[in-house]
C-alpha cells in the first residue's frame, strides 16, 4: 500500500501542473475576467505550445 502512495505522490501535479491544465480550460462564466487577464492567458498558451513544439523538434533531431 505504501508503494501506491509513493507513485501517487510522484505524479502529483502541484501548483505549476495545475496552472497548465487551467490555462487550456474554457473560462468559467461565473467568474469576472478582464482584457489584461485574457491576453496574459493567451500569450501563455502560445508560449507553452511553442515550447512543446521546440522540444519535439529538438528530440527528433537528436534521434536522427
Amino acid at each position: 500500500m505504501a508503494e501506491k502512495n509513493k507513485v501517487k505522490e510522484f505524479f502529483k501535479l502541484g501548483e505549476v501542473g495545475n496552472y497548465f491544465i487551467r490555462v487550456f480550460q474554457k473560462p468559467d462564466p461565473s467568474k469576472k475576467t478582464n482584457f489584461n487577464l485574457r491576453m496574459m492567458h493567451g500569450i501563455n498558451k502560445i508560449s507553452i505550445i511553442m515550447f512543446l513544439f521546440a522540444i519535439i523538434v529538438w528530440t527528433i533531431k537528436r534521434l536522427m
